[in-house]
C-alpha cells in the first residue's frame, strides 16, 4: 500500500486544489461574466464531448493498463504500444468525415431547442478528440506507477486556464464567444502536454510486430467501449438532455448543483488514479489475499474521506447558496440526491479497478448497457416533468442500481466485500453529525458561517474517527501528524 498512499495522498490534495479552483470558477466567474444561456452552452458542450469521449478513445485507456503488465519483451511492449496510439483514429478519422459532410444536419438537430447550440456544435468534436487522446497519454504514464503530473494536469491545469480566460475577459481581451473557443483550445493545449510527459516517461517505439493475445487486446478495447460509455452516459447525459428538453439556462443552474455534489467524488478520483493500475497487477499475479485487502482498505478510507466530505456539503448547503446568484438556489434537491450518489460511489472502493481489469468485464458491459438505456428512459420521463430535478432523481436511480449490481457481482465472482464493522461505524457517525447540526446555524456571514460550521463537524468527526480507529492508514496519518506537533 506504500505506493498507493503516496500518490493517493499527492493525487487527493492536488485534485482538491484544482476543484477548489473549479468551484471559483463555477460559483462566481462563470455566474458573474457569462448570461446563463451561455454558462449553459459551455456545460453543454463539454458534457457532450465527455459522452463521446470513449467511443473516440476506443477503448485503448483501459486496455493499456490492463495488458500492458502482461507483456513481458521489449518487442511486445513497443508493438502493443504502437497499437493503441493508433488504433483511436479508426473512430476519429470516420467520424470525422461524416460530421464534415453532415454538419448542416447535426447541428440542425442538436440546437432544436436552443439555438445557441448551432454555431458550436464543431467544438464538441475537437474537445472530444482531446478528452480522448488525453486519457491515453495518461494511462501511458500510469502504467510506469506516474500518476501525479497527469492527475495534477486532468484536475487542476485547464482550471487555472480558464480563470485566467476569465481574467481576459475582465479585461475585455475575449469576448464571450471567442472566450468558448479558447476553453477549448485549453483542453488541446492540455493532451499535448500531457503527451510530451507520457513521452518523456517512456519513449515511443513504433514497431508494428506481432502482438501475443492480440485478439483478447482487440476485443477488450471494443467492448471496454460500452463501459466507458455507460459510465459517461450516467454522468453526463443528464445536462445533453436538458438542453434538449428545456432552456439552456437549466444546465447552468443544474451544472453548479452538480459540481458542488462532484467534490465528494474526488478521494476516489485520486485514489483510482493508483490503484486502477495496482488492481491490474493483482488480477494479472492472481493474488486474491492483496486484491481482498486493498478493496477493504481502499473502501473504508474513501468511505471516512468523502463522509466528511459530504457532511460538509450537506450542512452547509443553505449558506452557500446564500453567496452565488438566486436563480441557482433552486437546485438544493439535485445537490443532495447527487451526494448521496458519489457517497455510494466512494463506498464501493476500488470495485470498478477489479471488475474492469478482470476476465468477468463482459458480463458487466452487459448490465452497463441496460442501465444506460434505463438511464436515458428515466431522464425523457422525468425532465420534462420535474425539470432538473427530475435529471438528478434519474441520475440516482442509475447510480444506485448500478453500483448495487457491480458489487454483488463482485461478491459472487470473488467472493468479496468491500464492507467491515468500521464501515458500519462510519454510517452511524454520519448520522449522528447530521441530527447534531443540521439545524445548528450562526447568524454571521455565510462564508464564517461555512468556516465555523465546518471546522466544528471536521473536528468531531475525525476525533471519533481517530478514537474508534476505524481506518489504519488514517490513523497512522494522525498519529504522524500529532507526533510532528
Amino acid at each position: 500500500m506504500g505506493i498507493v498512499q503516496n500518490q493517493a495522498f499527492k493525487n487527493t490534495i492536488i485534485t482538491y486544489l484544482g476543484f477548489g479552483i473549479g468551484a471559483i470558477n463555477i460559483l462566481f466567474l462563470f455566474t458573474h461574466f457569462l448570461d446563463d444561456d451561455y454558462h449553459g452552452l459551455v456545460a453543454f458542450v463539454l458534457s457532450t464531448s465527455n459522452i463521446m469521449m470513449p467511443l473516440f478513445a476506443l477503448g485503448v485507456h483501459n486496455a493499456i493498463i490492463k495488458f500492458y503488465s502482461s507483456f513481458k519483451t521489449r518487442n511486445s511492449i513497443n508493438s502493443f504500444l504502437t497499437l493503441m496510439l493508433l488504433l483511436p483514429l479508426l473512430v476519429i478519422v470516420p467520424v470525422g468525415l461524416i460530421g464534415y459532410f453532415s454538419f448542416d444536419f447535426i447541428s440542425s438537430l442538436l440546437s432544436e431547442e436552443n439555438s445557441i447550440i448551432k454555431d458550436y456544435v464543431w467544438l464538441i468534436f475537437i474537445a472530444a478528440i482531446c478528452f480522448s487522446y488525453f486519457e491515453v497519454f495518461y494511462s501511458w504514464a500510469k502504467v510506469q506507477m506516474q500518476s501525479v503530473f497527469g492527475n495534477f494536469m486532468k484536475e487542476v491545469f485547464h482550471r487555472i486556464g480558464v480563470m485566467l480566460l476569465f481574467f481576459s475577459i475582465y479585461m475585455k481581451w475575449l469576448n464571450v464567444e471567442q472566450f468558448i473557443h479558447a476553453v477549448v483550445i485549453i483542453y488541446i493545449i492540455r493532451a499535448v502536454i500531457m503527451m510530451l510527459y507520457a513521452f518523456s516517461v517512456k519513449r515511443p517505439v513504433l514497431k508494428f510486430g506481432k502482438i501475443p493475445n492480440l485478439s483478447s487486446i482487440i476485443k477488450y478495447t471494443l467492448l471496454i467501449i460500452i463501459a466507458g460509455s455507460v459510465a459517461n452516459i450516467i454522468l453526463e447525459i443528464d445536462k445533453f438532455m436538458i438542453g434538449q428538453f428545456i432552456e439552456i439556462e437549466m444546465v447552468a443552474y443544474y451544472g453548479v448543483a452538480i459540481y458542488i455534489a462532484t467534490v465528494i467524488g474526488v478521494p476516489a478520483r485520486s485514489m483510482h488514479q493508483i490503484t486502477n493500475p495496482v488492481t491490474a497487477v493483482l488480477l494479472n499475479n492472481n493474488d486474491k489475499p492483496a486484491l481482498n485487502t486493498l478493496y477493504k482498505k481502499s473502501s473504508i478510507n474513501l468511505f471516512i474521506i468523502s463522509g466528511l466530505i459530504f457532511l460538509c456539503i450537506v450542512l452547509n448547503i443553505n449558506e452557500l447558496y446564500r453567496i452565488i446568484p438566486v436563480q441557482f438556489s433552486g437546485a438544493l434537491f439535485v445537490v443532495f440526491l447527487v451526494s448521496l450518489a458519489k457517497l455510494y460511489d466512494n463506498l464501493l472502493g476500488n470495485n470498478n479497478a477489479i471488475l474492469f481489469n478482470s476476465d468477468y468485464y463482459r458480463v458487466v458491459l452487459v448490465l452497463g448497457v441496460v442501465l444506460a438505456i434505463l438511464t436515458v428512459i428515466l431522464n425523457v420521463l422525468l425532465i420534462p416533468e420535474y425539470g432538473i430535478n427530475g435529471a438528478a432523481l434519474a441520475t440516482f436511480i442509475s447510480i444506485v442500481v448500478y453500483n448495487t449490481a457491480k458489487l454483488l457481482f463482485v461478491y459472487y465472482k470473488f467472493k468479496m466485500t468491500p464492507f467491515t464493522s468500521h464501515t458500519a461505524k462510519t454510517l452511524v457517525l454520519i448520522f449522528i453529525l447530521i441530527a447534531v447540526f443540521y439545524f445548528w446555524d450562526f447568524s454571521f456571514h455565510p462564508i464564517i458561517n461555512i468556516a465555523l460550521k465546518s471546522i466544528l463537524i471536521s473536528l468531531s468527526y475525525v476525533f471519533v474517527v481517530f478514537k474508534l480507529n476505524l481506518s489504519e492508514d488514517i490513523t497512522a496519518i494522525l498519529k504522524k501528524y500529532i507526533r510532528k506537533k
